[in-house]
């Protein structure tokens, strides 16, 4: 086929952007000089000045590279310099077209140039900057004390003598291995992208995607603020026994936590919302009494043992209780491996600390890697020390009395034990079991060791109150960055920011209150494994976006961060789903449960945010290798499905071509709406555009539907978006409508995802257009033909176009005329105001009968000829569909009177084996019987303004006229070719009328017109005299002429 020649088309006229304003900030009104366009730099000179000082003569606007062409934000005291469009810098200085602007964001600020300036000028000092911390304050030290607990204090003494040294080491090595890949994960995303306030929400939702970020954030924060009445439960506790201890009560044990728990945290939300600073400080304060602890347990152990300590099981250091203790003694129920693991490992959690106030560190990529990992470490060497230095110096039992020395009677093989080497018998108690002091029996034997004991004592208080504040601090933070995202109702409140550090005051409050209530309850042995599981279920979904992001291979992907492996943390993702299950597993279903509930909400509300997340890579890929695999999957009628491509012109301007279409693609084929952007008309609506300081002049619709310059329009995906309508849009632009869709049908799709149905419109106004125009119609339906496309023409009373006119976009080759204009479709009232909203918003949304329940209908088949299927299967796939379910579907097949039973027979038969599940068929005899003389003259008529002169003397001339300059002229040769044609047509009508006048919808067998033998408007008008008059929608299906339905089953 030779297909149309495409005349050259200047694209550089046809963008969708408003003009591009002068340095000034105000508008250029027409033609764009070079010279009149300048980047400025903060000391207000233009880049062409600069370069013009080296090079003398030589003007240019391509700028260097520069880091303000790629932040979003600007810096106080200087305009934003901008980097030349493409249009700037190849576009013609002649051209009297606006060049356009790439970015609105850029457009409104050189638009308020002149406004914002003077503010500027106005403002005589910069705005204050917000508090910032290094990674040793922000990080490093807040992380070391989120980790260290009282775990560290009251529990390690007693792992190391239930596991041994050994295997002690073996779990403090095994939770810092997790923590530590945990933390090169982090430390990678981080890296990755300047990184905001959020914590670990952000890392997350950035780097997966709003759906498990989102879900995560929420589980998170609410872990951090019962986290909170967690730690300070534990010091109300410590306090409450150490006032118990000296007679001191006030109601009972029970009201006591609840009092002091409530001033303390009441204490230390004060200190939080007095600012990070005074935070901060409090945080070096507690920090330094863990570390005087320490200091004074080290001392404790070097200093000669007194008797009173002796008595307790303390020798200072020997090799021989280094040998004893190295070994594990497991004791009681929970004496293994994996129960001195799941106590221990929640104490080397709190390694987000750190990230989780990114927001307020001076640089989060450098604080946050090196300030997370530099904590892990000096974390994991003071457990090792801890365990190995209480595990050289004090036994596993110990009785405390000062009379169990051994005595010289004793013989040496009644004595047990290592403190018999040492003077001391505690055989009586070791045997029972009922020994009160050892690190198997004494949780305070740090205290029991150390120089000074109530410097222990404060240590405790210093580890649980940090770790309260951390925990204060971390809700808010991570819980505002959620807010300020609003992918979930009614939370927005509680995002606003107070103060040059913007803090969260009202998150502030919410997690006190949270806290406060869970200290009044003051039971939360329960709740403790569940904030663990929702730690590790962070821990592990980190790992696992490192390790997505790095599968994906994402350009985008270049952490500067480069140690860490993907499939370590896959590895560490597993296991801390594995640990998670062998800590508690109902608390791990619980976590689990909630995490899959808000994606599954999230999913469904479908956040309108696009963060470029590595989800979104992983569909590229896989839709990639999937589209490439299927090159290597032949076709097979079995696995046919109609891909239809589908001239809509923008899908906004034919709603009911767009619902009537997507109701037999739905989830199950391709759908591409095209449309043809041609020239002339292109550059009408240009002329006709409003300036961009008017940018609601237009009616939403002509505003969607005529952008002129740009075929892509963003604005049509959002419509069928909002619509529900899965469907690709594309637009060409071409100096004709044939040259167009001509590019479309070669040119949609990719591999063997491409379109096989084109689907029109019926062009109404054929016979009051140009007869060129209805030539250029059929003449796309022979394009059509010829790529071996089948071909579907939609009908409808009261037409199909909606959109205003004039329109660029609308393909008046397709549907035109008066009739065509809905006058029920109404258009909103645009708002205006301040903020431009979204035209794909505004874009009206109308109802059409395709999108209604059709009730019990019927759906009337015209199958007169075999078009290899397509007139079947599209009725049948129909029915599929909730709305056209319970119509019936009726299939009238021409043939004789006297073999009408069977017919019918042979036709059910034919049905039933190809398990279509049609039983209503019908044979119509009276199909082939001659039309009404009143029909006939009325298509007469129809087609008599394109008719040749008869007479016999011109005729041959006439002929050749015809075929050079005017192929659609009807001679009375080519009528009497298609007599017997025309006939049908006209009686065929005349059935539908009598058969189908109260059907949802009539599918019939298109007629075929020959190229070369039937004219154009003669075939256009067997396509009006088939379908006139009929009150239900009409679709004409013409099939390739290839089966697309078997009985067999290969």
């Amino acid at each position: 086929m030779e297909l149309p020649v495409v005349s050259d088309v200047n694209l550089p006229a046809f963008r969708s952007n408003p003009s591009l304003p002068a340095a000034n900030g105000k508008a250029n009104p027409g033609r764009f000089e070079e010279s009149g366009f300048c980047q400025f730099y903060g000391d207000g000179t233009s880049l062409t000045s600069r370069v013009s000082e080296v090079l003398t003569g030589y003007e240019t606007l391509d700028a260097p590279p520069r880091y303000d062409f790629y932040a979003n934000t600007e810096v106080w005291g200087r305009r934003r310099p901008l980097r030349p469009s493409l249009f700037q810098l190849h576009g013609s200085p002649e051209d009297d077209s606006r060049p356009p602007l790439y970015e609105e964001t850029t457009a409104r600020r050189m638009e308020e140039g002149d406004s914002s300036e003077e503010d500027e000028d106005e403002q005589k000092e910069p705005p204050p900057e917000p508090t910032r911390f290094g990674w040793v304050q922000g990080v490093m030290i807040r992380c070391m004390l989120n980790i260290w607990g009282v775990i560290l204090y009251l529990r390690l003494p007693w792992i190391t003598a239930q596991a041994g040294i050994g295997l002690t080491w073996v779990i403090i090595m095994l939770s810092t291995c997790i923590t530590g890949i945990t933390g090169l994960s982090t430390s990678a995303i981080a890296t990755n992208g300047k990184v905001k306030g959020g914590g670990t929400y952000f890392l997350i939702s950035r780097s997966l995607g709003p759906e498990l970020g989102g879900s995560i954030g929420l589980i998170f924060a609410f872990a951090n603020a019962v986290a909170v009445a967690m730690h300070t439960v534990g010091f109300a506790e410590t306090v409450t026994d150490l006032m118990r201890d000296n007679g001191a009560v006030m109601v009972d044990r029970i009201n006591d936590i609840r009092i002091i728990g409530i001033i303390t945290v009441t204490c230390l939300l004060g200190i939080s919302m007095a600012g990070m600073a005074w935070e901060s400080k409090a945080q070096i304060l507690f920090f330094l009494l863990i570390m005087i602890s320490f200091a004074s347990y080290i001392v404790g152990t070097i200093m000669p043992a007194s008797e009173e300590k002796q008595a307790k099981g303390f020798y200072s250091y020997r090799g021989d209780i280094f040998a004893e203790n190295f070994v594990p003694s497991w004791r009681g129920p929970g004496g293994s491996f994996f129960g001195m693991f799941s106590i221990f490992f929640p104490s080397a959690t709190g390694i987000l600390a750190g990230a989780n106030i990114s927001g307020d560190l001076k640089n989060p990529a450098v604080a946050i890697p090196r300030g997370t990992l530099m904590a892990i470490f000096w974390t994991t060497f003071s457990y090792l020390v801890i365990s190995a230095t209480i595990g050289s110096c004090v036994v596993r039992d110990a009785s405390g009395s000062l009379n169990d020395t051994l005595s010289a009677s004793t013989p040496a093989d009644a004595c047990v034990g290592v403190a018999c080497g040492y003077g001391w018998d505690f055989t009586e108690c070791t045997t029972n079991n009922t020994c009160p002091f050892g690190i198997s029996n004494y949780y305070q034997s740090l205290s029991m060791v150390a120089a000074f004991a109530p410097l222990i004592t404060a240590g405790i208080f210093g580890a649980t109150l940090s770790s309260a504040l951390a925990c204060l601090v971390s809700a808010p933070k991570v819980f505002q960055c959620l807010c300020m995202d609003q992918l979930y109702p009614l939370i927005g409140f509680f995002g606003k920011g107070y103060g040059k550090n913007q803090e969260p005051l009202r998150a502030y409050l919410l997690t006190y209150l949270i806290a406060a209530c869970f200290i009044l309850i003051a039971e939360l042995n329960t709740i403790a494994p569940i904030i663990s599981n929702f730690y590790l279920c962070s821990y592990a979904l980190i790992n696992f976006s490192c390790f997505h992001a790095s599968i994906t291979n994402s350009p985008g992907w270049r952490p500067s961060f480069r140690f860490y492996s993907k499939w370590l943390s896959l590895l560490i993702s597993v296991i801390c789903v594995v640990i998670m299950f062998l800590l508690t597993w109902w608390a791990a279903i619980i976590a689990i449960g909630v995490v899959l509930f808000f994606l599954g909400y999230t999913l469904y509300k479908k956040p309108d945010v696009n963060w470029g997340s590595s989800v979104q890579a992983s569909s590229y890929n896989m839709a990639l290798n999937h589209c490439v695999g299927l090159n290597l999957v032949e076709d097979h009628i079995k696995n046919y499905r109609p891909q239809c491509l589908v001239l809509t012109g923008p899908p906004s301007s034919r709603p009911a071509l767009v619902d009537l279409v997507h109701c037999f693609t739905k989830d199950l084929s391709l759908m591409i709406c095209g449309s043809v952007l041609d020239v002339s008309a292109a550059l009408t609506a240009f002329s006709l555009r409003p300036p961009p300081s008017h940018p609601h002049s237009l009616s939403p619709v002509c505003q969607a539907g005529s952008s002129p310059l740009d075929p892509n329009s963003s604005t049509q995906i959002s419509w069928l978006n909002r619509r529900k309508v899965k469907a690709f849009y594309r637009g060409v632009v071409a100096a004709e409508l044939q040259g167009g869709v001509n590019m479309l049908l070669q040119g949609a799709g990719l591999g063997r995802i491409k379109p096989n149905v084109l689907v029109m419109g019926f062009k109404q106004d054929w016979r009051t257009e140009s007869p060129q125009a209805a030539h250029k119609y059929i003449n796309i339906l022979h394009d059509a033909f010829d790529l071996q496309f089948g071909v579907c023409l939609l009908r409808m009373r009261d037409g199909l176009d909606i959109s205003c006119a004039p329109q660029s976009h609308v393909n008046q080759g397709f549907d035109g005329g008066s009739e065509s204009h809905n006058p029920t479709s109404a258009q909103p009232t645009v708002k205006t105001g301040s903020s431009t909203p979204d035209i794909a918003e505004l874009v009206p949304q109308p109802s059409t009968v395709f999108q209604k329940s059709q009730g019990k209908k019927t759906i009337d088949v015209y199958w007169l000829s075999d078009d290899g299927g397509l007139t079947l299967l599209l009725p049948y796939l129909l029915t599929r569909r909730k709305r056209w379910a319970r119509c019936k579907v009726r299939v009238f097949v021409g043939g004789d009177s006297d073999k009408k039973e069977e017919q019918k027979n042979e036709v059910l038969s034919l049905i039933k084996k190809f398990r279509l599940g049609f039983q209503h068929v019908e044979v119509l005899p009276d199909v082939y019987q001659s039309p009404k003389p009143m029909n006939v003259h009325q298509f007469e008529d129809m087609i008599r303004s394109f008719r040749l002169d008869s007479n016999p003397k011109q005729e041959c001339d006439s002929g050749d006229l015809r075929k050079q300059d005017a192929p659609w002229m009807i001679s009375d040769q080519d009528l009497e070719k298609n007599m017997a044609k025309s006939l049908r047509q006209i009686r065929l009508n005349e059935v539908l009328l009598d058969y189908s006048r109260d059907a949802a919808l009539i599918i019939l067998t298109m007629p075929v017109g020959r190229r070369g033998v039937c004219p154009s408007t003669l075939y256009m008008a067997w396509l009006d005299i088939l379908s006139r008059d009929l009150r239900p929608p009409v679709l004409l299906v013409r099939g390739n002429q290839e089966s697309v339905l078997t009985f067999y089953c290969q």
